[in-house]
């Protein structure tokens, strides 16, 4: 996985420091999801019983992990944030380190934050790097909490109030998730998330979907007073992208009839909607309606160009008739993009059409199309 590799140059030459220096040439995430994962990581290949709250926490026998938060939040004004927080753990090899010396790991840590100041006009993110040795990052389940120098998840429960903490030099979070009325959602079959026929290109993903979220934003010197609501999704694996696949779409809608949708479109490498595309859709009550690529259409129907030369669909009409939903997805802010050591965008959008609410949008796998870019 050429990830792991920049992971380690990046570590070396930075001895891990708080702040990670910045990668001339960030990967597209198509070259970092891979078929092949390194021997001796566990995959998933058959559905599982998922346990809980031990399975909110790590699972280092596979190669690749992450715990991911996004929420639109606003102030008592209405002023309006978005947020993105992810912790990622990636393994190196399989097993326990050997023990001869505290800085020892076999797993590094990276953190990527932003926020997303809708009234500002901009888009600030961070990222960090650090192995998982001598306190400076790891995780752990009762209580959870993973942690990465001052970045941190931490669970006050099983594993309700969440607490998240991120701070950079232009801005930081630090925010309050509380358990909402939706329960846990697993995805795909009871939690196993095939991403094609090939065994072990899957990995194991539950959601929770609407969190009542408070707490305070800082963008520059100044702090503001927020609430919300977040999304949160946990997600293990060693392998997940086959040869033909370029990356995904995906989609994280609250509506605001009380509904949630989660849809990714994975991508052949002519850009079509690839069969092991799937999602969800939650209803008011909490019960989940499975879906496929036969029930959901998908447009773009806006694009917007990075400087390098990407292209990134900013704007789609999703589509799902059987459920009475057409509607309109757009970007809050064009310049949402991520351009640390995988390259992706990730930003809010509003959602309008048949039905409104609001949202997270990721695209992944997009290169750039001009000489040079």
């Amino acid at each position: 996985m050429r990830l792991l590799l920049v992971l380690i140059v990046v570590c070396l030459l930075s001895a891990c420091e708080r702040e990670a220096p910045p990668v001339d040439a960030p990967l597209p995430v198509d070259r970092v999801l891979g078929p092949q994962p390194d021997a001796g990581f566990t995959r998933a290949t058959q559905p599982a019983t998922l346990q809980f709250p031990a399975d909110h926490g790590p699972h280092d026998d596979f190669a690749l992990e992450w715990w991911y938060l996004s929420g639109n939040v606003y102030t008592p004004e209405g002023r309006r944030f978005g947020y993105q927080f992810t912790l990622f753990r990636i393994g190196l090899r399989p097993g326990a380190p050997a023990a001869d010396s505290r800085w020892r790991s076999n797993q590094i840590y990276m953190g990527h934050a932003a926020i997303t100041d809708v009234s500002g006009g901009r888009h600030y993110s961070a990222q960090r790097l650090s192995r998982a040795a001598a306190g400076l990052a790891g995780a752990g389940s009762q209580p959870l909490a993973i942690w990465l120098d001052s970045w941190s998840l931490r669970g006050g429960g099983e594993p309700f109030p969440l607490a998240l903490a991120a701070d950079a030099e232009d801005f930081g979070i630090a925010l309050q998730l509380a358990d909402g009325e939706k329960p846990l959602i697993l995805q795909g079959e009871q939690g196993l998330s095939r991403k094609s026929a090939t065994p072990g290109n899957a990995s194991y993903y539950y959601s929770f979907t609407r969190l009542p979220t408070a707490g305070t934003l800082r963008v520059g010197a100044t702090a503001f007073t927020v609430s919300g609501e977040s999304w949160l999704d946990h997600e293990w694996s060693s392998s997940a992208l086959d040869d033909d696949q370029a990356g995904w779409d995906w989609f994280a809608l609250q509506l605001d009839d009380g509904r949630e949708l989660m849809f990714y479109r994975l991508r052949y490498r002519d850009g079509s909607m690839h069969l092991y595309s799937r999602g969800s859709l939650v209803l008011p009550d909490g019960s989940t309606r499975e879906l496929t690529p036969a029930l959901v259409t998908l447009t773009p129907e806006s694009y917007w160009e990075a400087p390098d030369g990407t292209r990134y669909p900013v704007a789609w009409r999703l589509a799902v008739p059987e459920e009475g939903l057409d509607l309109r997805v757009k970007a809050v802010l064009d310049d949402q993009a991520m351009d640390d050591a995988v390259r992706y965008w990730e930003g809010a959008v509003d959602v309008t059409g048949s039905h409104t609410g609001k949202g997270y949008l990721e695209l992944s796998g997009y290169t750039p199309t001009r000489e040079g870019g």
